[in-house]
């Protein structure tokens, strides 16, 4: 995995950035207004333009990097950033500094935006919170770095704020470089474009490993959206050795599930009241129906964390040995892969209406290829429009009866499958229909582990050896009702992009399990900036100035100013380690656990800051007590209430209108930041410092109670899944209450 870490490092170099940029206006605009003799009003605003910017560049940043793509919009981040840094430094009066500022804004609100959902469409699911956990990590740094620099020239006799800004241009070109020529596109937004050649080749990049199409068949069927869902359950097991006495809804649904090796088969068998995902979608949990207000997507979520397989969730015991999903007995079959520019039609394998020059016959393609079915045997030229699945009569897939599913890991315990059902209608005509799967093992009781198949070099099974799955149940995203209502011969599939682009992106926001989303997004970015973090960071200068914190410096001879710069480095420099702890935490005890955990810590940490200021003790003891509870907000809210509502943004939204909303929820992040600190003065002499820190942990309890009862964990899933699993609990929410 070490390109999708690459990967990542280089894009969080824009939160770099932007820490770089906060800490060198808060040790500038104090030279800024001696030398400009700026009134307070200017001096905010110099100070609050960079907020202007991202606010206004935000608005539009999702939708135009769903149309440019990702990296692009990183590009002209980085240029941004870079002719912000010179305008800066030339600056000859307050005008042309505001106008700098605002620049600096644009390539503040890119970079925050972007970057995680940049981030998440490149990471492997098992480790996509660590590196989403990057941009805290490098905007801290970026921090640290400033204000010793800040620190260091303000020991000079006269510090040039001027070149305190400037110096931004240096890292920036640093930046532009790597966006340019060592960036790739995301894989994700190459494949709702129908790109698919270029998007397996990032993937083999990012992943180190020739064959990804497994992962590419997953972001293929990312592109659909407001399909029905529904949640089902399976024993599966070896074939013809399922144990005996389980509740079949039918002999005729047996599911015969197929290996990537010869002879690698197993049966799966609908049931009921087996998986833990099923129940929870059915009945919810003890702690639903002792907390009313529990969201039952929660507890959905809650069901698949808690039961993954005791081998560990980054691996399948289903198929320990993935090779190729469309790998058959018999000699490997050249198949073609979508691609915008070339869908041309080879032998009578792959038809198309709209053939291109072209023909990407290197690649495997998913749910191009498909194993004959009998339907297929007496199959007349498509009538559809869109292309067609190719006819293969090759493998040996197709020993047995019943349904036939080609399967592959997708990671986090999860498999993709494809289900064809075949059966005689009412009019003795064969019907069939195409489903998309996502199976999840469980380890609940009853399961008996150990090696399900038998693989060369592995062990023979034991007799009745059998998982528990639960499965998501879905209409594939290329295989559209329209195409079903029209009866075409065979699974007839549109191409990608035509899929991707279809109907108007703004109407999917009313979909039930976007909506859903949204409420969580926009919810957990308003509560963050209201919860203190930008006020702490604001006032720390005067926080520690009224606790005479200069009491603790005064054998260094260092002024006030040059005090407060060494105190804001030292802070962001222990901030660096909790971060990392939270980097390794994020992925193992999991986003929604560290939020539950450390925002607790949060609220007594402002109490008592309520507390000394409100009580004199000794002006030592005041001063050590403001000092270590600032400290100790700052080093817990990075840890976790930093980087984790972005991290969720990014995760929580389907393909097609991730970037909307996330531009939707980051327009929320800076607003409130607009709000916090307008209103921070007025409050500051309404209520005082410690009445402001008494609203902040306020809000910190209505954090937790939010997250308590709204916010799913979902550390390790991929992100087709958790946009699935969103769908469904919405619906059956929505369902539960016209009850």
């Amino acid at each position: 995995m070490k390109g999708a870490v690459l990967v990542a490092v280089a894009a969080a170099i824009g939160n770099f950035l932007q820490g770089w940029d906060n800490a060198t206006i808060a040790g500038a605009i104090v030279y800024i207004t001696d030398d400009l003799d700026l009134q307070t009003t200017v001096e905010g605003l110099v100070v609050a333009m960079s907020l202007v910017g991202a606010t206004v560049i935000t608005t539009f940043s999702g939708p135009v990097s769903d149309w440019l793509g990702r990296r692009p919009m990183l590009i002209i981040s980085s240029v941004l950033y870079f002719i912000s840094g010179l305008v800066m430094l030339w600056s000859p009066n307050v005008y042309v500094l505001l106008v700098a500022r605002l620049l600096d804004g644009f390539g503040i609100g890119l970079a925050v935006t972007l970057a995680p959902v940049y981030i998440s469409e490149t990471a492997p699911p098992e480790i996509r919170g660590q590196l989403n956990t990057l941009p805290q990590f490098t905007g801290s740094g970026g921090m640290f770095l400033a204000y010793c620099m800040v620190f260091g020239m303000s020991l000079t006799t006269s510090p040039s704020w001027r070149m305190m800004l400037g110096i931004l241009s240096i890292p920036s070109l640093l930046y532009f470089v790597l966006a340019v020529f060592y960036l790739p596109e995301s894989p994700r937004w190459l494949v709702s474009k129908g790109k698919m050649t270029q998007a397996e080749k990032v993937l083999q990049r990012l992943r180190g490993r020739e064959d990804v199409s497994g992962e590419i068949a997953l972001l293929v069927e990312g592109l659909g959206l407001g399909g029905e869902t529904s949640i089902e359950e399976y024993i599966i097991g070896p074939a013809d050795e399922l144990a005996d006495g389980q509740e079949l809804t039918a002999d005729k649904d047996i599911i015969r599930l197929y290996g990537p090796e010869e002879g690698l088969q197993w049966d799966a068998k609908p049931v009921t009241g087996q998986s833990s995902l099923g129940l929870a979608s059915r009945q919810g949990s003890m702690v639903n129906q002792s907390v009313p207000l529990m969201d039952p997507l929660v507890t959905l979520f809650g069901s698949v964390h808690e039961n993954l397989p005791e081998s560990g969730s980054t691996r399948s015991m289903l198929f320990p040995n993935f090779g190729s999903m469309f790998s058959t007995a018999e000699p490997p079959v050249k198949t073609d892969r979508w691609d915008e520019e070339s869908q041309q039609v080879e032998g009578e394998d792959y038809m198309s209406e709209a053939a291109g020059e072209d023909s990407d016959d290197n690649l495997h393609s998913p749910l191009i290829s498909r194993q004959t079915t009998s339907l297929e045997k007496d199959m007349v030229a498509p009538t559809s429009h869109g292309s067609v699945l190719s006819m293969r009569h090759h493998s040996s897939l197709m020993q047995g009866t019943g349904e036939t599913v080609s399967s592959t890991g997708i990671g986090g315990g999860w498999q993709l499958a494809w289900q064809w059902t075949e059966r005689e209608g009412e009019d003795g005509k064969k019907e069939g229909g195409f489903k998309r799967i996502y199976l999840h093992q469980e380890g609940g009781p009853g399961t008996r582990r150990g090696s399900l198949v038998s693989l060369p070099g592995g062990d023979v099974p034991a007799e009745g050896e059998y998982i528990q799955a639960a499965a998501l149940v879905s209409q594939p995203a290329l295989y559209t009702k329209e195409l079903m209502e029209q009866h075409p011969v065979g699974p007839a599939m549109v191409h990608p992009a035509e899929t991707a682009s279809k109907g108007p992106i703004w109407a999917a926001l009313l979909q039930p399990g976007v909506k859903r989303a949204l409420f969580v997004g926009i919810g957990i970015q308003l509560l963050q900036q209201f919860s203190g973090i930008n006020g702490v960071l604001y006032y720390t200068p005067q926080i520690l100035e009224d606790a005479g914190v200069e009491v603790l410096l005064a054998d260094l001879g260092l002024s006030s100013e040059s005090a407060s710069f060494l105190i804001s480095a030292f802070t962001t420099l222990l901030m660096l380690p909790c971060i990392v702890l939270g980097m390794r935490l994020m992925d193992t005890t999991g986003r929604r656990k560290l939020l539950l955990t450390t925002i607790p810590v949060l609220v007594v940490s402002l109490i008592i800051l309520v507390f000394s200021q409100l009580v004199t003790i000794s002006t030592v003891v005041n001063a050590a007590l403001s000092t270590a509870c600032v400290v100790i907000y700052f080093c817990v809210f990075v840890t976790a209430y930093g980087p984790i509502p972005n991290i969720l943004c990014s995760e929580i939204f389907p393909t097609r209108v991730r970037g909307l909303c996330i531009a939707i929820c980051a327009l929320v992040y800076w607003i409130s930041d607009i709000i916090v600190t307008y209103s921070l003065p007025e409050l500051l002499e309404v209520a005082g410092l410690g009445g402001i820190f008494g609203i902040y942990a306020v809000v910190c309890v209505i954090s937790w109670i939010f997250i308590y009862l709204k916010v799913p964990e979902t550390k390790g899933m991929p992100l087709e899944v958790i946009t699935e699993m969103f769908a469904v609990g919405a619906s059956q929410a929505a369902a539960a209450k016209s009850k």
